[in-house]
């Protein structure tokens, strides 16, 4: 598959088109939340990464392909391929796949979708960025959030299982953050849509030596069910996923996008409950309200920052 230098890019999504495509993005990804579940149960964890990121990326290289836009990374793009490659893509995936074994996967979701209670402290520390009012309301009521859903009273600490599966989604989010630190900052040269089955191609080979060394040989229960699951997180949770948010990001303000965003993990705790009879205990409503009101708060400083 030959490489071409990058041509120019492609118009912006219409806003109605953006609308559209966001919320088919919002119910693809929040629904796998209880799909990934049930994967888990039927696929080691990191294999299940590995077959989700081979998906992903012949999908995007294809895609690319078919639209002109496939391009040889420069020696610049590559700190932020290794970057968005090892943490957001290797370390938070496999983390967050591994934590939905021992955890129910509505409050995986919240967990997960806390990267932005994490970026804040960092910019201020790392790089100097102003605690300013909403970003500390929004600090504040998300970590607020994070005591109620990790109190004594919501998690049973003598389950060695429960503590393994919320600590790896919060790791697991903390690595994300990581990863949106460096992208805020990398003088892009290709789009994150051309670098992107690039960083899914590069942790096929070494994500597959772990897996083996911890998991086995590949193995899984092989259904019709874990078939049509496998393929729905390849081609739809993985490439069309990433395309969309790359796409979303270019048409739509992103204030708008981040505040909408928070409809993911919400539709996957619906989504989790209805389909999986998840228990819906006050802590994990009242810990997940007050977390969504920390990152919409963040979102909102961010904007009236940028407006200044």
């Amino acid at each position: 598959m030959p490489f071409a230098p990058a041509p120019p890019a492609h118009a912006p999504l219409s806003r109605g088109t953006a609308y559209a495509v966001f919320v088919g993005l919002v119910l693809i990804w929040g629904l796998n939340w209880p799909i990934m579940k049930m994967v888990v149960q039927l696929m080691p964890p990191i294999w299940f990464v590995v077959v989700r990121l081979a998906l992903g990326a012949l999908c995007l290289f294809g895609f690319l392909a078919a639209t002109g836009r496939l391009a040889k990374p420069t020696k610049a793009d590559w700190p932020v391929i290794w970057s968005v490659s090892i943490m957001q893509m290797g370390l938070f995936m496999m983390l967050t796949t591994i934590g939905l074994q021992f955890i129910p996967a509505g409050r995986s979701a919240i967990l997960a979708y806390t990267s932005p209670l994490w970026v804040l402290p960092a910019a201020i520390l790392l790089f100097g960025e102003k605690l300013t009012r909403w970003r500390a309301l929004g600090m504040a009521a998300g970590l607020a959030g994070l005591v109620v859903l990790l109190n004594p009273a919501s998690i049973d600490w003598s389950d060695r299982h429960q503590l393994i599966g919320n600590g790896l989604l919060l790791i697991g989010a903390m690595l994300w953050a990581a990863a949106i630190l460096h992208t805020r900052r990398h003088r892009w040269h290709l789009s994150p849509l051309q670098l992107a089955p690039i960083q899914m191609a590069v942790l096929i080979v070494p994500l597959g030596l772990v897996a083996w060394s911890v998991e086995g040989p590949f193995h899984a229960d092989w259904n019709w069910q874990l078939i049509w699951m496998v393929l729905y997180n390849g081609p739809l949770a993985t490439a069309f996923a990433f395309w969309a948010s790359v796409s979303l990001q270019r048409a739509l303000p992103s204030s708008t996008i981040s505040l909408s965003y928070l409809a993911v993990p919400s539709w996957g705790l619906i989504a989790s409950t209805l389909w999986l009879g998840e228990a819906l205990p006050p802590s994990l409503i009242l810990g997940g309200v007050l977390i969504f009101l920390g990152v919409a708060a963040i979102a909102l400083g961010d904007a009236r920052r940028r407006q200044i």
